[in-house]
């Protein structure tokens, strides 16, 4: 076992091209060839953490927040993340950040706490623009099932809860091969008319080389025509926040009730009531403010987020109710989700979740 093994795990799950641009998620110290002896998971890697790991065996630590999120010009322990950095390398202890990455993916960080509330219809807020791909490509028609199977299992033809959608048209295509060809079909030197099927699939941007790869292996061309076209359609299944309804509707108070107790808070920071039924649920794990807007949009009642400044509740203008449970609170669930995910895929290996409370946030109630 390679901590490069374990990174594709993750990487299947929440690709790295899901991330924000003002991101660091991916590898930050160590090296992927190394031999993992361990995993452990956490929030946040702070150099308690990366003692634990080291306490406990592990060499590498999978944490939600990238301890790497500036760049570094000296590394000398004037503060928590250079000591952590010189901590991890000293130890030879990799560590992993799967941030918002990780925030994009349906059944990700959202979902962690959509569970929590028990929220059905479950769907994304705020859907990422420029992830999805049009595959047009040509095969003998007798060919055509076959490479339309290959792309699906590659991952192309999903389009929201439908799978293996394509549109597929015959027609004739033409070619001559050269001197050095060995056409599938025909002869070199002379044209070629062969009935043939198009082919075309939707796939999502970071599934492109895999599903190329298969169509390449299925192709029986030596030459394969194809094109890949950017859509502007939304990914329904990739974006910021998620939306969800709760079975009943419930009263504000209650509602908030149910917050403080299953997420264990010591309080909620919240707007004005309104005095009406909570039914439809908007969430976004961390500092989500910037989704107000979209969660009115989307006719919330209620959106649950973090990090929200005193000016920003004044964006919920009556039309809702914005709460903030805090940052850590809104994100504690996703340790499990990460134990979870690599318990499932390696279930005789060492992954073990941190016992660190790393949230740097205290309540005094007097």
């Amino acid at each position: 076992m390679q901590i490069i093994d374990i990174i594709r795990t993750l990487e299947e799950k929440a690709p790295p091209s899901l991330q924000e641009g003002y991101d660091n998620a991916g590898l930050l110290t160590g090296n992927p060839g190394w031999e993992c002896k361990g995993v452990l998971c956490t929030l946040d890697a702070t150099e308690d953490v990366v003692m634990e790991a080291l306490d406990r065996g592990c060499n590498l630590v999978v944490a939600h927040h990238p301890i790497i999120f500036g760049g570094l010009k000296k590394i000398n322990g004037k503060n928590y993340v250079e000591r952590t950095v010189i901590a991890a390398i000293k130890n030879d202890i990799a560590i992993y950040a799967i941030h918002t990455n990780l925030d994009n993916v349906l059944d990700g960080v959202n979902d962690q706490i959509a569970d929590r509330l028990g929220l059905v219809n479950r769907r994304i807020l705020s859907p990422k623009p420029g992830q999805l791909l049009k595959l047009f490509t040509f095969a003998p028609a007798d060919q055509a099932e076959k490479i339309r199977a290959a792309l699906f299992a590659a991952g192309a033809g999903n389009i929201g809860n439908y799978s293996e959608a394509s549109f597929n048209a015959d027609g004739t295509g033409t070619f001559r091969g050269g001197e050095n060809t060995s056409p599938f079909v025909g002869e070199p030197g002379k044209r070629h008319e062969e009935k043939e099927t198009k082919i075309e699939v939707i796939l999502p941007v970071y599934r492109q080389p895999a599903v190329l790869k298969a169509l390449f292996a299925a192709h029986p061309y030596e030459e394969v025509a194809y094109d890949l076209v950017a859509l502007a359609n939304d990914f329904q299944s990739v974006g910021s926040g998620l939306l969800g309804d709760l079975p009943e509707a419930m009263d504000e108070k209650g509602f908030l009730y149910m917050l403080k107790t299953s997420f264990e808070l010591e309080l909620v920071r919240h707007t004005p009531l309104r005095g009406k039924k909570i039914r439809k649920v908007a969430v976004c794990g961390g500092a989500g403010s910037f989704l107000t807007t979209r969660a009115i949009a989307a006719g919330a009642d209620v959106y649950v987020t973090a990090d929200v400044k005193y000016h920003e509740f004044f964006d919920a203008d009556g039309r809702m109710v914005l709460a903030d449970i805090g940052h850590w609170e809104s994100e504690q669930f996703t340790t499990g989700l990460l134990v979870e995910l690599l318990q499932a895929k390696f279930p005789t290996f060492a992954v073990l979740k941190s016992e660190v409370k790393t949230n740097p946030v205290n309540y005094f109630i007097g």
